[in-house]
């Protein structure tokens, strides 16, 4: 059986006070809930600069944008969490019907 990884995308830019705020939020929420944590920083000329630049930090979640300036650590947790539950139940689901249930 293979675990779902979840995919949790901080994108931010040099000198930015809220990005290192929202990076510390998603690692001390990554330390109780597991997922995999990317840093994309922004530069110009570079894909998203233009759309992101006067927005960071951006947050995704498997590639859905979940939060723009600050990350809210509570709604975080129960958004990974949901997201968690959801990928297990269709695990379950698959391994049912793999097995004539």
């Amino acid at each position: 059986m293979t675990e779902s990884i979840i995919l949790v995308e901080l994108y931010s830019k040099e000198g930015c006070h809220l990005c290192e705020e929202a990076r510390s939020v998603l690692e001390r929420v990554q330390q109780q809930v597991p997922f995999t944590l990317r840093e994309i920083k922004l530069s110009p000329g570079e894909a998203y600069f233009d759309e992101y630049s006067e927005k960071v930090p951006v947050v995704h979640i498997n590639r859905v944008p979940t939060f723009k300036y600050r990350v809210n650590e509570r709604l975080l947790r129960a958004k990974l969490k949901h997201i968690g539950e959801s990928s297990q139940g269709n695990t379950n689901e698959e391994r049912d019907r793999s097995q004539g249930g």
